[in-house]
């Protein structure tokens, strides 16, 4: 699949702009507040769009994050896509309370691929009632639908229940972001006619695959779409890479950093 831009950027122009739409994310099981106040010092250094962190993180990054741009995203639903709806509502009210910007939300994919759409529906109209004004992400777990065709559906379910991004993957499953699947949720944004970003997630590590998605959006969506209001990478171990594309860059550049957390 070839890109259509006739002269490709320099790559640390890439990687800056790979950085400029990065969500740094820590989601590992054992995450702490410490090590949360240190994902957020990465990212304002760095200037990424958002730090990703679990809601009893978010009170912490926001703190952390005071005159920064750096925006504060949590999960729920997550990752399991189960969670009784009373729950999940409860928890995004708490973290909007917290100061999250932004709410990535997983779609009750398994319900829904069982046919119980009324159930998986719910979830995302109670979600985009509850965080209206603030950005809702879609997860609809690419990974774990069984073909194109369901990737597109999931899609278009979440776009037309007010999802602001859809997002391939919670990185907690064996199969994550794909480019096959990137291409059918661009593809799908693309037709809507809605102004939805999109969010790859999930096993994104160096600065070829970042390169790769990117390069994608621009052949679908065009030149000049991809920016923190259209277009995301959620990853924790991403900025290292692609901070090394930087090394050579100008002076004044940010340079490689140590201490990656784990996560998606």
């Amino acid at each position: 699949m070839s890109s259509p831009l006739a002269s490709p950027p320099m790559e640390s122009e890439r990687a800056r702009l790979a950085i400029s739409v990065l969500d740094l994310t820590d989601l590992a099981d054992d995450t702490t507040a410490d090590a949360t106040r240190a994902l957020c010092a990465r990212a304002a250094a760095a200037g990424t769009a958002a730090v990703c962190v679990w809601p009893r993180f978010v009170a912490g990054a926001v703190a952390a994050l005071t005159g920064t741009p750096v925006r504060v995203a949590t999960v729920v639903d997550f990752p399991s896509g189960t969670e009784p709806l009373d729950q999940v509502l409860a928890t995004t009210r708490t973290a909007l309370d917290a100061g999250a910007d932004e709410i990535d939300v997983v779609l009750p994919y398994r319900a829904w691929l069982a046919g119980d759409e009324a159930a998986a529906t719910a979830v995302l109209d109670g979600v985009r009632d509850t965080a209206s004004g603030r950005v809702m992400k879609v997860i609809i777990e690419t990974g774990e639908l069984p073909d194109r065709a369901t990737v597109d559906r999931a899609a278009h379910l979440a776009i037309a229940h007010g999802a602001d991004f859809v997002k391939t993957s919670t990185g907690k499953t064996a199969v994550s972001a794909t480019l096959e699947a990137a291409e059918i949720v661009l593809e799908a944004i693309a037709v809507s006619g809605r102004p939805v970003g999109f969010k790859a997630s999930g096993g994104i590590r160096s600065a070829a695959d970042a390169g790769a998605y990117l390069d994608l959006a621009v052949e679908i969506m065009g030149a000049g779409w991809v920016s923190p209001a259209t277009f995301r990478f959620g990853a924790s171990g991403l900025l290292d890479a692609l901070l090394v594309e930087l090394t050579d860059a100008p002076a004044g550049a940010p340079g490689p950093t140590d201490g990656e957390t784990d996560g998606y």
